[in-house]
Formats: C-alpha cells, structure tokens, sequence
C-alpha cells in the first residue's frame, strides 16, 4: 500500500464535520452536507465575505457519513473511482482530462443557442435536447433570482421541466449558488433528472447518490461546466463599485457580454441597474478582472485537482486556442463520457444541427492550459506547504521542489490574492471606503501582472531579481 493509499484509509476511519472542513478553507459551498443531513435546521447562509457556508446543527452525530459525500473530504473517493464506476466501457482514458467517449470543438447551429450564451451554446442545447428527447423530466440548473428582492442572491438553482425555462439559464454564473434545494425537489417528486454544476457540484451529486438510493435512481445526467475557480458574491459588488454604484442599484449581472465583432475572451461586465440604466466595463479596466490573480476566490479552489468535470456524462468548456479565441461568436469545446449521449450529439451532427468537429484529448487541454498548470504543477505545489486542520488528499503528490523560482512566486502571488481579497474587501465595505479596496487590489494586480507578465517597471525589476526560465 502507498504511502497516499495509507493516508486516504486512516482518512476514511476519521470522522468529520461541515466545520472542521470550513475552518480548514476545503468548504466549497455546493449544499450536500445539508441535503444529507436531513434536519429541518440544516440551511445555507452567506458568511461575511459573501461565500456560502452549511449551518448543520449536531454535527457530531453522524460525522462518518458527512466525510463520505464532501467533495473536498479526503476521506471520499476521488474523481478517478467515480469515474471508472461510471464509466467502465469508455474506450479512451487520459490522466488530465479522465474516461471518455469522444471529444469535439464547434457550436450550435440551430435556433439562438449560441447567440444566447457565452460561449458554442452546446450545455444549453444539451439540457433542452434531454427535456425534447423526454430522457429526462426536470433539468437541476443556475438562473437568475435577483428580481425578486434587494439583498437577494442574484444567482440560485431551479429545476426547470420546459426547455423555455431551461434557455433562461443560458450564460455562465461566477456566483456561489448551492445544491440542497434542487436535492430535495429530486426527492420529493419521482423522475429522472439531470444536473447541470461545476465539476466539485457534479462530484457532490455522484457521492450523495452512492448513499441515497433515491438520488440514485433519479440523477439520470450530469453537465459538467469546465472550471476556473468559483467567486464570492463580493466579484458582482466590485464591479457596482467600480462603475460608481452601489450593490443595491443592482438590479442584474451579465458576466460576460457578448459582443461578435470582438474576440471570445474580451469579456465585458454588464450591471442592469434597477431604475432601467445599465453600467459596462471591459474586464480588462477592472482591478480585479485578471481571472488569473484569483480575486474573491474560494480557499477550496486551490485544491482542486479537476478541471473538466471528470465525472459528468459530458462537459463543457470555452476553445480558447485560435482561431476560436478570436470569434466573438463563442466556440466550445465538450468531452463526452456517456454512450447515450454520444449517440445523441452524433445523431444531431449528422442532422446538421450541431457544427462540431472531433479532436483529441490533447486538443482539449491545449484550451485549458493555464488551468491545468495552476492545478497539477501549482496544486503539487500548494500540496507541499504546511496548513492547519484537515489535509486534502489528492490525486497529485505533494512537491515542492523542481519548479522555476519565477513560476512559485506566481502560485503563491496567487494564493495570497485570493485570501487577501476577501479581508480587504470586508473591511472597505465595513468602513464605506470602497477606495481601500480599490487602490490595494490595483497595487497587487500591478505586482501580479509585473511578476506574471513582465509588465511595466516591476516586470522590468523582477525580470532582473528573478529572471524567467525558458519554458517558463
């Protein structure tokens, strides 16, 4: 047995709870403590920098069970186990991006799916071809709530059973919204359903139902949503603040508005302000919209070691290589797992209603290189550091030596970035001095980029201390 094996069974016998995992920054948020707790006083609640956290009360009973279904518990199975009981008859594995059928590049061509999301419009289509097919009665998806009250979450999830209701839920969400509500709809109403959530959600789903045979029986697809890292909901106040508003004049975010005669990943920011006035700003112009640095990131996220979603029947991605970077009309990229839904894309792209083409798994982690760096090599690095509380055990070993000296002082530029962020923003929305904030996010972006890019004079000053490695 190897010394990570021996970690993960002596993890397995250890008992946690939803607080233990909090304290240690590997609480992401997603609602599955809470499902599985089944107590009418289990909730989720927004803490002070605008994450979302479980309340569960009598945490020490049943604390076993909790370890088993967290996905950042290192007593859970890991992506790799779920996967090959998933998929055991995938004829192509790869290490980065896991078991699959087929992968493809392209977009929707029918209807305006395309022109309605951010990127191809292929997870859009695939919920409502599911709810069309009648392979699935509800669709478990993100949309917009802030309509209802000031104060209220902009973002949370519904489950959908007409696909009109499933287009609202087009365009990506970097909000924290959580899982508990749709668990329990599942429960309550006898069908088959399909998930759609970023890879540690999708992971959620698949331990939860090994422990509930009606979630089991029910969950009959996951759409995975390839992934950066998940914000806060102080991400949508920064952008109020630097457009000279207030959080509460929000009335609705677009993350990123498209725009077809700009590149794809010219994102722009667009608040719809609640008097019927709209406010821009490219992200470029933001202090903190180098996604990158990691603002307003959750502690979980640095340990995470998936980033395509390896356990979802399929998963979807922006093809951010040329010359599909460069085409504002938005291109994905999608990796296909489940036998039933590669028949089901195959029969459509023979219909002429999908324009994609098949590439391989190399292609696919060509257009998430940054994120593949920052979670294997980067994760391999954070792994070797000393931390209080519990220990994540990951597929990656930990290391800490091996890696360019430039190249560790951007993992860890990153990992102070986004705790930082965090406390520097509370603390300006306490005072009343968004400016606080404002000049220390835009003191470290200069250092981060100076130090990431060569850019300006701390570039040139680094560029002398430290100089790059050539494959750096």
């Amino acid at each position: 047995m190897s010394s990570n094996e021996r970690s993960r069974d002596h993890a397995r016998r250890a008992v946690l709870t939803p607080t233990q995992m909090r304290r240690s920054g590997l609480c992401i948020g997603c609602g599955a403590c809470v499902a599985q707790s089944g107590k009418g006083t289990a909730r989720m609640r927004f803490d002070r920098f605008g994450q979302l956290e479980p309340i569960v009360s009598g945490e020490g009973d049943g604390g076993s069970a909790f370890a088993q279904i967290c996905p950042f518990s290192p007593s859970s199975i890991n992506e790799d186990a779920i996967a090959a009981e998933r998929f055991a008859s995938s004829g192509q594995i790869d290490t980065r991006i896991g078991r699959y059928e087929a992968c493809y590049v392209g977009h929707v061509r029918e209807g305006r799916f395309r022109a309605e999301g951010s990127s191809g419009g292929m997870a859009n289509w695939t919920a409502v071809e599911l709810l069309n097919e009648r392979l699935v009665d509800g669709v478990a998806h993100v949309v917009p709530s802030c309509g209802e009250s000031v104060g209220h979450p902009f973002f949370r999830y519904q489950i959908s059973r007409e696909p009109e209701d499933v287009r609202k839920g087009a365009k990506s969400r970097y909000y924290p919204v959580e899982l508990s509500g749709v668990i329990e709809e599942i429960r309550r109403h006898p069908g088959r359903y399909a998930v759609v959530g970023i890879p540690c959600f999708v992971k959620a789903m698949h331990l939860l139902s090994r422990q509930d045979p009606v979630l089991r029986e029910r969950l009959a697809f996951t759409l995975g949503l390839f992934c950066g890292h998940m914000k806060s909901s102080r991400f949508v106040e920064s952008f109020a603040w630097q457009t000279g508003e207030r959080i509460e004049a929000v009335g609705g975010v677009d993350y990123r508005l498209k725009d077809e005669s700009r590149p794809a990943n010219w994102y722009t920011a667009h608040l719809s302000m609640r008097d019927g006035s709209s406010r821009s700003r490219d992200w470029w112009h933001l202090v903190d919209g180098d996604w990158g640095a990691g603002f307003f990131q959750n502690s979980a996220c640095n340990f995470c070691d998936d980033v395509v979603g390896e356990t979802a029947d399929i998963s979807f991605g922006d093809a951010w290589v040329e010359p599909y970077a460069s085409d504002g009309r938005g291109t994905n990229v999608v990796v296909v797992r489940s036998p039933e839904l590669h028949r089901l894309i195959g029969r459509a792209m023979a219909e002429g209603r999908l324009e994609l083409r098949e590439v391989d798994s190399a292609f696919v982690v060509r257009t998430q290189a940054a994120g593949f760096r920052q979670r294997r090599e980067g994760l391999a690095f954070r792994l070797s550091w000393p931390r209080r509380g519990v220990r994540p055990l990951k597929r990656i070993p930990p290391k800490f030596t091996g890696l360019p000296p430039r190249r560790m002082l951007i993992y860890w530029l990153r990992s102070v970035i986004s705790a930082h962020s965090h406390h520097v923003f509370w603390c300006a929305r306490t005072l009343r001095l968004p400016v606080l904030y404002l000049r220390w996010a835009s003191a470290i972006l200069a250092f981060y980029q100076g130090v990431t890019y060569s850019r300006g004079r701390i570039g040139r000053l680094v560029d002398r201390i430290v100089p790059r490695e050539k494959d750096d």
